[in-house]
């Protein structure tokens, strides 16, 4: 087996790499955009020098050659340059503005497309807020690695070198002065990458736990009321944003350490230069123009000198995010598109599993030669206890994961030779945990068939027996289900969720125990919506209440991942075996519970 070819993000140390791929991969593309950007901070940057200039030019007309008329002149000089610099700084913000704006939306786009094309299996042992995090902190830092790079070179290394002209155009040897501050100050940076890695690379890992305890709260709000759980939660929260908040204070000390050198040093390089152009202005009859020309330009440089010092700092904090945002991206798909394979085309519908075996560990075997047969147009039914595979059967057919051996058949096509798109447009599938999509209740029908119309949706709604209790509300369709339906009843949830299946009209149908947590009169009407829905299609269903499945035309009783028993419901209870005992477990339950419930 060949190896994987090497990612730059692999390498944590690979900065280099990474900024080069950065520019080439999503840099490039908006290159005249950046040409333009760069030619607005040129601008700028000679807006800035020639203001040095300027005032050491007027210094001298005024005290020295007492020219009105040139005092006139080099003030409407300023004025132009300074125009000039404010519309060239407008401009440049607002064109680096919107390339950071569509890298950050091309960015979040890459990263969503490229967890649709993942498996379950790549979600299983992952919190949903890691993904927010990187999308959140990942597509921001590679626009602030692009912005921190054409900043450097477009802003202040142009204002540096025109501001440096001026320096050593007034005075070379003053301006020698000056280059005291680089060696230690670029010694002292060197020192603090490191550092900045890891507090950086620590603080998205504790930003992630925020999120996830946040969402988990709000998730799970009621469990967290009725278990009375607000202290606890506030407690994990609190020591998150305790580890953020002191990682940030470690990293505002590291990042600035740089800072109280770079003062002193400039304090020295300044006083310096101030005791050499006055003993020049003074002793060899210098113009104080020049003199106050070169500590004006030497002033100027100096902020942008020390945004350049620390660039190697700033750099290496926000390739972190860059870093969280490619390692997802460069990861290869779990769910890659197959969209060149040819389509399953049905005739019938019937579906067979053959020696399947799946594990989702090794050696935790959840299906074994699992064999068996539903027919085209029939109900067959999966019961027996938890844990035996029943669920795992339906994922399988869904292709969330593919079987380790053995083959999953419907009319004659294995279903991993077909594109998975072909096969899931053929299948409706309803949970015993529904997902309602925040939104209304009309779009999430829709969901079963985007572009499907009122008055199918209508229809679909009559025949999941949900349309009255729809009818009922002031906004009807309109009405909003909350976030994953909070606002529906689960028996509601339940019937929404089968007019989406209605409405797909999909030849399979998988019912995941979508009675099991209602009530007995919610339970009557989605029964009822499922046999509009199960109607002359090849179904699938798992139930734990055996009443539910008396009827269906083959019962199927799975334990330790694999079939053990099959027949009807009167074939099996003669039989007497493993179906025989669930059945009269949960009758014998049923009728201890019945006395209880009528004195209630």
């Amino acid at each position: 087996m060949t190896d994987l070819p090497r990612k730059v993000t692999d390498d944590p140390d690979a900065a280099m790499a990474l900024i080069r791929r950065l520019i080439t991969e999503q840099g490039l593309q908006y290159w005249r955009r950046y040409a333009l950007a760069f030619a607005l901070m040129a601008v700028s940057a000679g807006a800035t020098a020639s203001s040095a200039w300027l005032l050491g030019d007027a210094i001298n007309r005024t005290y020295v050659d007492r020219d009105i008329r040139g005092i006139i002149l080099v003030s409407v000089v300023v004025i132009l340059v300074f125009a000039a610099k404010g519309i060239a700084g407008y401009g440049q913000s607002v064109i680096l503005s919107r390339i950071s704006n569509a890298i950050i939306a091309n960015n979040q786009r890459r990263l969503f497309s490229k967890l649709m094309r993942e498996n379950l299996g790549f979600f299983s042992d992952r919190h949903s807020s890691e993904f927010l995090a990187r999308l959140g902190a990942g597509a921001g830092s590679v626009t602030q690695v692009l912005n921190l790079l054409i900043n450097a070179v477009g802003r202040d290394l142009l204002s540096l070198i025109g501001l440096l002209a001026v320096m050593v155009i007034q005075d070379p040897w003053m301006s020698l002065f000056g280059l005291v501050v680089a060696p230690p100050a670029i010694f002292a940076v060197r020192k603090l990458v490191k550092r900045i890695k890891n507090l950086a690379h620590a603080q998205f890992t504790r930003n992630t736990a925020i999120l996830e305890t946040m969402q988990e709260s709000l998730q799970g709000i009621r469990t967290v009321k009725a278990f009375t759980l607000e202290g606890a939660m506030e407690e994990r929260i609190g020591r998150s944003i305790d580890a953020v908040e002191a990682n940030s204070n470690k990293m505002a000390r590291v990042g600035n350490r740089s800072g109280p050198l770079m003062e002193m040093l400039g304090g020295f390089a300044i006083a310096g230069c101030l005791m050499y152009g006055g003993y020049r202005v003074i002793a060899t009859g210098a113009t104080p123009g020049q003199f106050f020309s070169f500590i004006t330009a030497f002033l100027l440089a100096y902020e942008p000198a020390k945004r350049l010092a620390r660039l190697n700092i700033d750099l290496n904090s926000s390739l972190v995010g860059a870093r969280k945002l490619l390692e997802i991206v460069d990861s290869p798909a779990t769910e890659p598109d197959d969209s060149d394979k040819p389509e399953l085309v049905l005739t019938e519908a019937s579906v067979s599993f053959r020696d399947v075996t799946f594990a989702y560990r090794d050696n935790e075997t959840v299906l074994h030669r699992m064999n068996f047969t539903a027919e085209p147009g029939r109900t067959t039914a999966l019961v027996g206890p938890s844990g035996g595979g029943k669920s795992t059967v339906l994922s399988l057919l869904l292709r969330f994961y593919e079987p380790q051996l053995g083959a999953i058949v419907i009319d004659g096509q294995i279903i991993s030779d077909v594109s998975r798109r072909s096969l899931r447009q053929q299948i409706a599938y309803v949970g015993q945990d529904v997902y309602l999509f925040r939104d209304t209740i009309r779009a999430n029908i829709a969901f079963g068939r985007p572009g499907a119309t009122e008055a199918e949706i209508v229809a679909a709604a009559k025949a999941a027996y949900a349309h009255d209790f729809i009818m009922s509300f002031p906004l009807g369709y309109d009405t909003p289900v909350g976030e994953h339906g909070a606002q529906l009843s689960g028996g509601q949830r339940q019937r929404v969720a089968i007019a989406r299946a209605l409405i797909k009209d999909a030849p399979i149908v998988l019912l995941d125990e979508a009675t099991a947590a209602l009530d007995s009169e919610s339970e009557r009407l989605v029964q009822d919506a499922i046999a509009r829905l199960c109607e002359n299609r090849t179904t699938l269903v798992i139930a734990h209440r055996l009443h539910t499945i008396m009827h269906a035309d083959q019962i199927l009783v799975v334990e330790g991942g694999t079939v053990v028993e099959t027949g009807r419901h009167d074939e099996l209870l003669r039989l007497g075996g493993r179906y025989s005992v669930f059945y009269r477990l949960q009758h014998r339950d049923a009728n201890l519970l019945a006395p209880m419930a009528e004195s209630a």
